[in-house]
């Protein structure tokens, strides 16, 4: 089986290394150049265990029509640019979008391809170098199919380790909102007050904070009080302590972060049902602020 994979960051990395143990062809798919590159790449991983692991993979420039699964695993801000260079792969040829957030899933539906995916990332992944990639907190891959045919996907069950689980889900607009809402939690508190994840339960203020973060989603969205409580949030918090969110990674390297893709999709879906967030939107201003400024602060 190949995998295409566009995207060489954390995410991508991870995934793609696991899946080459697997004995799947994996290729990681870059940025088009105009010219035709293929090469052979080694891709490192300090797994969660501190053991490291090194699998051979394959880098090519641009997708091509061979693959039997594309991912596309950049950040939300990047897909557009992804969707011009897939015009050219074949519709019959299934795509999994692994991004954070929701603002990514009209979108994607609407591309004229016959089988899509989502998948909701339940755990951590850091960068270290070009090709080394730390794996950092235990988690799923949940999978939901949201358009053509399920079977297109399957094979995923075989490529399912004890250190990566893949799980799949019914409904793939549900798993992104909830993956969401978990996100809303933890990215903004630590991308603006600069800590890592167990900090925020470790201190009474950013625990309260949390705790009135928690009781405001429920209330506009009390579909998913059941799904999670706030022991599962801080669960959460307490399993990736040791992690920096990927939101307060992109402030300490001033990127842009995803903030409007994850806050300001929850925020859009509280309005549209007539709800007030007043606690996530001073969250959500405060990321915008200090993206807009420039600074680390």
């Amino acid at each position: 089986m190949r995998i295409e994979i566009i995207g060489a960051g954390a995410v991508g990395l991870l995934v793609a290394s696991y899946f080459a143990e697997k004995d799947m062809d994996v290729y990681i798919v870059g940025k088009q150049t105009g010219e035709t590159i293929s090469r052979d790449m080694q891709i490192t991983r300090t797994n969660v265990n501190q053991s490291v692991t090194s699998v051979n993979v394959k880098y090519i420039s641009a997708l091509s029509n061979e693959a039997n699964l594309v991912i596309v695993a950049v950040k939300y801000g990047q897909l557009h640019e992804v969707y011009a260079s897939m015009k050219h792969v074949k519709e019959s040829i299934p795509l999994l979008f692994l991004q954070n957030g929701l603002a990514h899933y009209e979108e994607a539906l609407s591309l004229s391809k016959a089988h899509i995916a989502f998948s909701s990332i339940q755990f951590g992944a850091l960068k270290l170098s070009q090709y080394h990639v730390a794996h950092r907190g235990e988690g799923v891959m949940k999978v939901a199919v949201a358009k053509g045919d399920r079977g297109k996907f399957h094979f995923l069950n075989e490529l399912s380790l004890s250190e990566l689980p893949i799980v799949f889900e019914y409904d793939a607009e549900t798993m992104l909102m909830e993956k969401a809402l978990l996100n809303c939690f933890i990215n903004p508190l630590t991308a603006i007050l600069q800590v890592k994840n167990g900090q925020l339960i470790t201190q009474s203020h950013t625990l309260q904070l949390l705790k009135n973060l928690y009781n405001e989603l429920m209330a506009a969205f009390p579909q998913f009080k059941e799904t999670f409580s706030f022991e599962q949030v801080v669960a959460l918090c307490e399993r990736t302590a040791e992690n920096t969110s990927s939101m307060l990674a992109d402030r300490l390297a001033k990127r842009k972060t995803e903030i409007d893709t994850i806050a300001g999709a929850i925020l859009k879906k509280a309005e549209q049902n007539g709800k007030e967030l007043p606690v996530l939107q001073t969250l959500y201003y405060l990321v915008k602020a200090f993206e807009e400024s420039g600074e680390q602060m």
